[in-house]
């Protein structure tokens, strides 16, 4: 294969046309042309220099794949539209941004760090728990973990009928009058709502919860409702989807 060259339904996928399943049936059924020559294979590989029409429309090249470190407030959701009229995660961003997603969410009371990508593919990609990444908080409780609980969430527990998986659990001592505790919960899955189910399972409410990395990305220093873009070197260097 010659550099900067991909098989053409995975091109076709990338550019958000449809799914790579899609594409090939889409080859398969006589819908794709590539510099005005209908092909019949997707074994058939194409650059950003190729024009591509795919059902009668030129695809477009696709945008190189960016990444950005976003310090999420409480009080916005990580959704284009809520139904209740609540702000948002993306009517917050910067005018200057090309449109995004998110990895994975934050609820509306929860803040720290989101990745947003303009890549659906990788946003998928890195939400997956087979990535291996682990998701790290820290988080305000009401009351204490006892050493009983925290060995239950190092061993993974079932809460409603949902299983979390192991936890890392790191305490600090108790604050002020002793009502309240911070820890840190290190997760390799990030089920919905998973830290405060597994909190209120024990009868330890969140009253706090920011996230502080996300894989190899930490959110650090960056300001409340600030966004920084991660250099496409770094982006290489730490996702292997990404060629």
């Amino acid at each position: 294969m010659e550099p900067g060259k991909e098989r053409i339904a995975k091109y076709i996928a990338r550019s958000g046309v449809c799914s790579r399943r899609q594409a090939e049936e889409k080859i398969l059924q006589g819908a794709v042309s590539v510099n005005g020559q209908r092909i019949d294979t997707p074994a058939f590989f194409v650059s950003d220099t190729d024009k591509i029409v795919v059902d009668g429309h030129l695809v477009q090249p696709q945008e190189a794949v960016r990444l950005w470190l976003y310090h999420k407030p409480k009080g916005l959701m990580t959704t284009y539209k809520d139904p209740q009229g609540r702000p948002t995660v993306f009517e917050k961003l910067p005018a200057d941004m090309p449109r995004v997603v998110s990895v994975g969410r934050l609820d509306l009371n929860s803040e720290g760090l989101l990745l947003l990508t303009n890549s659906g593919a990788l946003a998928h990609k890195l939400e997956a728990p087979s990535q291996g990444w682990k998701r790290k908080y820290r988080v305000r409780i009401r009351g204490a973990l006892t050493d009983e609980q925290i060995k239950q969430l190092q061993k993974g527990i079932t809460v409603e009928g949902v299983r979390y998986a192991p936890a890392l659990v790191e305490k600090d001592e108790q604050q002020g009058s002793g009502t309240n505790q911070w820890v840190t919960l290190t997760l390799t899955e990030g089920k919905n709502r998973e830290i405060r189910k597994m909190m209120a399972h024990f009868h330890h409410p969140v009253s706090r919860l920011i996230r502080i990395a996300y894989g190899p990305f930490q959110l650090g220093l960056l300001p409340t409702g600030a966004v920084k873009e991660i250099p496409s070197k770094v982006i290489k260097e730490q996702i292997s989807c990404v060629s």
